[in-house]
């Protein structure tokens, strides 16, 4: 336990908790299901540090290994190799129900004969919580998730969103240390799915519980997250704010999965302490930032997001050159989706205005400006 609790430790410097303990840490972490030839590696010595109160989320794609670590944490899988520690305590000997730990699933698992008030209090009643108590603590609650007004109404009876708010209520009244938020919104339309968006980040910063998100969903991780950490293939690639990850992404996997991007073969032609600078396909060469990690100069690749850049009938003096493929509007922004030479495409984002829109035409000849800083070369 000693071993454990100083792998916890070094995990939580390593990762940057904030204060002497984290909330959640998970210490060289590997789960295999399965043995032999047979055996799928889910987690491959995952370490991360989770800080108290913070609002953080695992995101990537299906199969990631995200699940797998919010069920790792929760006690319904072991690990097969490293610890899981709460608050700088080992779990891995304690089942779930003896953790402090609630889940919030993707179904909601709430119980339909019963009212909404009792599915809040059940988990309490478990507890051998007096009658007073429980009942006190389901007013509270009720009011907390506003649905004060449907306390004596059947579960069953209830909007999706309705049921979300009791599934959250239930899991919030016994006072967890950590709630866990396995995809609770994914069967949400879009529009109650972003106002559950806003109302997660606003519970969370009311309770002050640390909540553990799971998502594919990139929009959501950006909107509610205090840091983000990006899986793939049973690892973690990044950590950090959500600015972070968007605007400095770490390896073309980070960059490609977090909203929509621009990559270019460029050549580094000089390094510097503060960043480098790179010759693009055009011929220009301009100022870039660098990810974390070893570079030397010849080829790299350069990512730009499409709001860095700007379309211009004068194609003289900017940084690229290329043909208007396709104009796509979606309200607020218009994308348009052009070919440089060689074939490439490249996507730049226009933020629609009344007063003042270019007009353009597919076929049309553009310069591309790109805003200064907005290069980045990933690691590869």
């Amino acid at each position: 336990m000693a071993k454990a609790k100083a792998i916890g430790a070094a995990a939580a410097r390593q990762h940057g908790s904030v204060g002497d303990v984290a909330a959640v840490t998970a210490a060289n972490v590997t789960k295999t299901f399965g043995s032999g030839d047979d055996g799928v590696v889910a987690l491959d010595d995952v370490s991360v540090s989770i800080r108290q109160n913070e609002f953080f989320t695992l995101l990537g794609p299906s199969g990631c290994g995200k699940t797998t670590l919010l069920r790792l944490i929760a006690g319904f899988e072991l690990p097969t190799q490293g610890d899981i520690l709460l608050e700088g305590e080992p779990i891995g000997h304690l089942p779930p129900y003896q953790r402090p730990v609630n889940t919030v699933f993707q179904s909601y698992a709430l119980f339909p004969h019963m009212t909404v008030s009792e599915n809040i209090g059940f988990g309490l009643q478990m507890l051998g919580k007096p009658q007073a108590e429980v009942a006190s603590e389901v007013e509270r609650m009720l009011a907390l998730v506003r649905m004060e007004a449907l306390a004596k109404r059947r579960v069953d009876q209830l909007s999706g969103g309705q049921q979300q708010r009791v599934a959250l209520a239930r899991a919030l009244a016994p006072h967890p240390k950590v709630l866990l938020l396995d995809e609770p919104l994914s069967a949400l339309d879009l529009k109650l799915r972003k106002e559950m968006q806003i109302e997660l980040k606003h519970l969370q910063g009311e309770t002050g519980i640390t909540f553990i998100f799971v998502t594919h969903d990139q929009e959501e991780a950006l909107t509610m997250s205090d840091r983000v950490a990006v899986m793939d293939n049973g690892k973690i690639l990044q950590v950090g704010p959500p600015r972070e990850i968007y605007d400095h992404p770490a390896d073309r996997f980070v960059a490609n999965f977090i909203g929509e991007t621009n990559f270019l073969t460029a050549e580094l032609t000089s390094l510097s302490k503060s960043g480098g600078r790179v010759k693009l396909p055009s011929g220009k060469t301009v100022a870039v930032t660098l990810a974390d990690g070893e570079f030397s100069e010849g080829q790299v690749t350069v990512v730009i997001r499409p709001e860095h850049a700007r379309l211009t009938k004068a194609k003289s003096k900017t940084t690229l050159t290329g043909v208007l493929r396709n104009i796509v509007y979606i309200g607020t922004d218009t994308h348009y989706h052009l070919r440089l030479p060689g074939d490439t495409p490249f996507i730049v984002r226009t933020q629609n205005q009344r007063d003042t829109q270019e007009s353009y035409q597919q076929g049309d000849e553009l310069g591309i400006e790109i805003s200064a800083n907005a290069v980045q070369v990933l690691r590869d």
